[in-house]
């Protein structure tokens, strides 16, 4: 419970408060206006909080003192009080008009000053817009709050997305736009900021700061995954996981949930050879997946540390029996560990990535009945009976017959997984004598 606060005190508080808001705007401070615009910071048990509940004629004490400014400030209290009360629905409404105000204020400016506070005001609305419809919930309203929010930053985007200094702050907006985007399930409107980042001329990507273009090549990448392109969503996200913070281990598991799958979509699996050479033999089973060679390659020095990330998080359990699949052909063992995993693989949005590396599994599984064959018939190795295929699949506790075999065979033969032709009158696959077994070589399926 909150210490008597007299009305004078509460009034000298609040003043205080509206003091340091002017200060920091006349004198072009952007690091003070952000902290001190930043409502999700504000709990209840601040001084100005426990101030706005004592003295409630708070709004006509901003606008006397300040009118200039009331637009922005009034709110802006409003939306600290409400939060402190966690009446969310009613602190966004207040602070989407105070950020409204600011914004308009923002364009009036010439210099970028105010940068910080105007990415803490974009921030502190998609935070707010979210506690807000989770409260509509319950309350069997309609949450569209995080929506408005996505509406009003467009608006902010629109305002850096300028020639000039202020365009610098553009991806950070963008990177919020995107998160609200992937919240709502409405990914493709991501199209249109994107197309405005990277076609502008007025934009140069490396001119941003790192931690934003870490962010944006994060969601590019996911929506890349999501499209299927998985060569370009394996660039885009490998970028995210070496510029990442190395200190920043959430960041990296979630760069990490994406970027393993596709490396194992476009056939990227660890090579014994660079587990001897970072002296990782103990960790096979449980880090090879984060050992591809083109992670290694590049991130020597993260190697260690996501070794050690992936070894405290449940990543590795859910995706070791992925890679030992691959590696053995077992198809079995590969649905197992979809079946197992399934909620988390759906929650991350790469279900459908795993559950195609089938087609590896297949071709890894024709390729042991080669080798054995090899060594039982060697003239006759090029020649494998479908139904030796439907035995070990059926030794696996796949049941299959001899057509559904053939059409796997066929596509096997025309996703370029296996050379060679098919003899259906006698159902046998017939192998090329020259690399039957091409390597996808980061070439997805």
């Amino acid at each position: 419970m909150a210490a008597y606060l007299s009305m004078g005190e509460a009034h000298r508080r609040i003043g205080d408060y509206l003091s340091r808001v002017v200060d920091a705007i006349s004198s072009s401070d952007g690091a003070a206006l952000a902290s001190l615009i930043a409502v999700s910071s504000a709990p209840g048990s601040t001084s100005l909080s426990d101030a706005l509940a004592t003295f409630p004629d708070f709004p006509r004490l901003a606008g006397d003192r300040i009118p200039h400014l009331a637009d922005l400030l009034v709110p802006l209290l409003r939306a600290i009080h409400s939060h402190s009360l966690q009446r969310f629905a009613d602190a966004y409404s207040s602070f989407e008009k105070a950020a409204s105000a600011f914004l308009q204020e923002f364009r009036s400016w010439e210099t970028p000053w105010a940068m910080e506070a105007m990415h803490t005001v974009a921030f502190e609305i998609r935070l707010l817009a979210e506690k807000a419809d989770r409260e509509l919930a319950t309350t069997g309203k309609n949450p569209d709050k995080l929506q408005a929010a996505g509406s009003f930053l467009m608006k902010v985007f629109g305002a850096l997305a300028v020639k000039g200094p202020k365009r610098i702050g553009a991806l950070y907006v963008t990177c919020q736009l995107f998160k609200i985007y992937f919240r709502l399930g409405t990914v493709n409107l991501c199209r249109s900021v994107i197309r405005s980042i990277e076609t502008a001329r007025n934009f140069d990507f490396e001119d941003f700061p790192v931690k934003d273009k870490v962010t944006y090549m994060y969601y590019t990448g996911r929506l890349e995954v999501f499209n299927e392109n998985f060569l370009v969503a394996d660039q885009k996200l490998t970028y995210a996981l070496m510029h990442c913070n190395p200190q920043s281990e959430s960041n990296l598991r979630r760069i990490l949930k994406f970027l393993i799958p596709v490396k194992l979509s476009i056939g990227v699996l660890p090579k014994r050879t660079l587990l001897e050479t970072y002296n990782l033999l103990e960790f096979d089973k449980h880090v090879c997946v984060v050992l591809s060679g083109a992670i290694v390659t590049h991130l020597g020095r993260y190697t260690m540390l996501l070794i050690e990330i992936c070894a405290r998080g449940n990543m590795t359990f859910q995706y070791a029996d992925v890679v030992t699949s691959l590696k053995r052909g077992d198809l079995r063992l590969l649905r197992q560990a979809l079946d197992r995993h399934e909620d988390q693989f759906l929650k991350s949005g790469v279900y459908l990535v795993l559950e195609k590396l089938e087609l590896q599994v297949y071709q890894r599984l024709v390729k042991k009945i080669h080798i054995i064959q090899r060594q039982k018939e060697p003239a006759k190795a090029h020649q494998i009976k479908l139904d030796v295929v439907v035995k070990a699949l059926k030794w696996l506790e796949i049941d299959m017959d001899l057509d559904e075999v053939e059409c796997i065979m066929a596509c096997l033969i025309y996703k370029n997984l296996i050379k060679g032709y098919f003899a259906h009158k006698s159902k046998v696959l017939v192998l090329s004598k020259q690399d039957p077994f091409p390597k996808l070589n980061g070439k997805p399926v």
